[in-house]
């Protein structure tokens, strides 16, 4: 990215981009199955993975011809998730640093995920970070679920950009073919949950948040990583 194109803000995903979620995610997952008598396939943890929860519940509950509703089944869930986060979550690396510097050079940060907004608040609240982002969109802002574009096209929306202006992160393959359908330039960060993904049409596959190659691409001061990969 040149000095001219560099982005004017920077979007977010949430799970597995910014936190740990998705191995909490896993750790639900397991419990709701083994209640059940099932186990997690990595068949059905990708089908569930960068999708609404309610949508995740009801590909379980389809996989397996469950006879509980998607609702109760999330209900479930949400208090599995509420024992585990206290002493489980944890931000991913070079999260904190990235922030950081993002501030330092003045670029407005926002979060698209297809979470719910009662966990993505309680999430952000456990490490003080709400206030550092313009908005949060959530899984109730949109119509479309990702691999939808719509929450990125709204997201530059409320910037006042054009889709090409903003720089989206995401971890997944669902979330990168809804950043890159939408215009954005988009950088994977694939987690070890995620590597297998495709993510064809991105412009760069970085090895974590703290990658040389993405802080050169915001223009931000960079930290020590590995080499990253290119797509």
């Amino acid at each position: 990215m040149t000095q001219d194109s560099r982005p004017h803000a920077v979007v977010f995903d949430l799970d597995g981009l910014m936190f740990n979620t998705e191995d909490l995610y896993d750790e639900v997952s397991e419990q709701l199955l083994r209640r059940r008598g099932r186990f997690l396939t990595p068949e059905l943890k990708r089908k569930m993975m960068g999708v609404t929860e309610l949508c995740s519940m009801q590909i379980m509950i389809d996989r397996h011809q469950f006879t509980d509703t998607a609702e109760a089944l999330l209900a479930e869930s949400d208090a599995i998730f509420d024992r585990l986060l206290p002493g489980d979550l944890a931000p991913m690396p070079g999260l904190m640093a990235l922030l950081d510097a993002l501030e330092t050079a003045g670029l407005a940060k926002a979060i698209a995920t297809s979470s719910r907004r009662p966990f993505v608040t309680r999430v952000l609240d456990h490490f003080g970070l709400r206030p550092r982002f313009r908005f949060l969109l959530t899984a109730e802002d949109v119509t479309f679920a990702k691999p939808h574009p719509e929450i990125y096209q709204t997201a530059a929306a409320r910037f006042g950009l054009a889709p090409p202006q903003i720089l989206v992160l995401e971890d997944s393959e669902n979330g990168c073919r809804a950043a890159t359908t939408a215009g954005a330039w988009t950088v994977a960060v694939p987690s070890h949950h995620t590597l297998d993904h495709e993510f064809s049409g991105v412009q760069l596959i970085a090895d974590s948040l703290a990658d040389p190659r993405l802080h050169r691409a915001l223009g931000l001061a960079s930290v020590h990583a590995e080499e990253p990969r290119t797509p």
